[in-house]
């Protein structure tokens, strides 16, 4: 009917649906231009649906709305389906239904919005529950892309983490923003169940300080998070819209990073908990949805997988150490040994050849050595040995190397490009050096050295060449009662 504005809400909500989606906001601000007049509307508001736990939630509101609108909103489901819409008053609420699925309500406020004919507060339902179900799948394919793309970055970010500590920190970053909170963290426990590693991203330098010390070396168990995760037993992530409404622990995570909502998140492995990441905001309550909840369990998921295959990886790296530093050095003294040298050396006669730099070997053997073990005990000669190493590494400057090749005998690698007379001295020192007496036991004990000098170049051009001249050089040596002698 011309002129009929109640008439003509249908045409304009058809023209605008068939152009694009429009925002609630935009459907509202059409309702009311037609509604003003014959029905006094005032106010409108429109309240989505959560499908997980069935709440109501503000999402467009035109005009000045009652503090009392969400109430009567609620008022909806207590009556079927089909039913008319429930008023009160100047208010009246509508069901926002499609395809046998609610979606929202809407509350419009006039002074005769009993004037409302059912067939146009139908056409209006309609199309704004038309809108929010377009609007809502948009969102969920929004929500699967972003989900996705933060799993897959997660997991392949988390592949290359060589240690707990960094799967830790990435875990905290990709969480933060994940959820597009302002800030995040991690703890992770240690066997004892106390929390030996606490970082954030986001925050200041002042509030890292002090998570660190808040967190560092407390019982995980005391946190009242991860009681609730104890009593509920399935280790599902916790979602709180309120830190006011929430228990929290004085010291701990939420009160440590300031936050007013958040979601934390407990990483479970196998063996047991892992730690936990958190992240949130400061800046005040936030609803969480339930695409939150699904995609703070994903997350939670697959952090535990990272850190724990973090775990793995950076023990095997610790038994791989192990087992070259075992391969490559002397068990008693520490030094590195023959094969370290034969490597060391090899690569720096290659070096030098190249450059054109010099090379100096000294092989060493202590005089006096048997008898220490003879007269006081095989323990003392280990304790000489080592004390022996100690100060040969003393004595070395910048890329030098020394090594134990077996018994009392030794190995120095000079690599400072030193010519006859420097490296002369550097063994002269050395002498020196080891000549000072030891307290072996409580026992002065006192040993001399033989030491043989050989520069590449002069006394051979391979590491071969070079040992047989600093050992002859060595002997030459001890024949001559200890000192210091070079190849001839």
């Amino acid at each position: 009917m011309p002129g009929d504005d109640q008439a003509l809400v249908h045409n304009d909500l058809t023209a605008v649906m068939t152009r694009d989606i429009p925002s609630v906001a935009h459907v509202l601000d059409i309702i009311a231009g037609r509604l003003g007049g014959p029905c006094g509307m005032r106010a409108a508001s429109v309240f989505t649906l959560d499908p997980d736990d069935g709440s109501l939630a503000p999402e467009a509101t035109r005009g000045d709305p009652g503090p009392r609108d969400i109430e009567l909103a609620g008022q909806v489901f207590r009556v079927a389906a089909g039913a008319p819409p429930v008023r009160d008053g100047d208010r009246t609420a509508l069901r926002l239904r499609i395809g046998g699925r609610t979606l929202g309500v809407l509350v419009l406020t006039g002074d005769t919005i009993a004037a409302l004919r059912p067939e146009v507060a139908a056409t209006i339902g309609l199309h704004l529950a038309a809108t929010l179900q377009a609007l809502a799948a948009e969102q969920d394919h929004q929500h699967v892309a972003h989900t996705n793309a933060t799993i897959r970055a997660l997991f392949e970010q988390g592949t290359a983490a060589a240690t707990v500590e960094e799967a830790g920190r990435l875990l905290a970053r990709a969480t933060g923003e994940a959820f597009r909170t302002e800030r995040a963290a991690v703890h992770l426990i240690g066997p004892d169940g106390r929390i030996c590693y606490a970082a954030g991203v986001g925050l200041t330098e002042r509030i890292t300080d002090d998570l660190v010390r808040n967190l560092t070396g407390r019982l995980a168990a005391e946190s009242p998070i991860w009681r609730a995760v104890a009593e509920r037993g399935d280790g599902a992530p916790m979602l709180v819209d309120d830190v006011a409404r929430a228990d929290v622990r004085p010291g701990g995570f939420v009160q440590t990073m300031r936050l007013r909502s958040f979601v934390a998140m407990p990483l479970m492995s196998a063996a047991g908990p892992v730690g936990m990441v958190m992240c949130g905001d400061a800046g005040g309550p936030r609803r969480w949805t339930g695409r939150d909840h699904a995609l703070a369990r994903q997350v939670a998921m697959e952090g535990a997988l990272i850190v724990d295959s973090a775990r793995l990886r950076q023990a095997e790296q610790q038994h791989v150490a192990q087992l070259t530093r075992q391969a490559y050095h002397d068990p008693l003294t520490g030094l590195p040994n023959r094969t370290h040298l034969r490597d060391r050396a090899e690569q720096e006669v290659r070096n030098a050849r190249t450059t054109g730099g010099r090379l100096a070997l000294l092989l060493l053997d202590l005089d006096g050595f048997k008898r220490v073990n003879d007269t006081v005990g095989h323990h003392a000669g280990d304790a000489l040995l080592q004390a022996v190493g100690l100060r040969l590494e003393a004595g070395l400057r910048g890329r030098d190397l020394v090594a134990r090749l077996g018994g009392d005998e030794f190995a120095v690698l000079l690599t400072g490009d030193p010519d006859r007379d420097s490296a002369l001295a550097a063994a002269g020192r050395l002498h020196a050096r080891l000549a000072e007496p030891y307290d072996i036991d409580q026992r002065e004990v006192r040993v001399g050295a033989s030491i043989g000098v050989a520069l590449l170049g002069e006394h051979g051009g391979d590491l071969p060449t070079l040992m047989r001249a600093a050992d002859a050089a060595m002997y030459e040596a001890k024949r001559a009662g200890g000192g210091v002698r070079s190849g001839g």
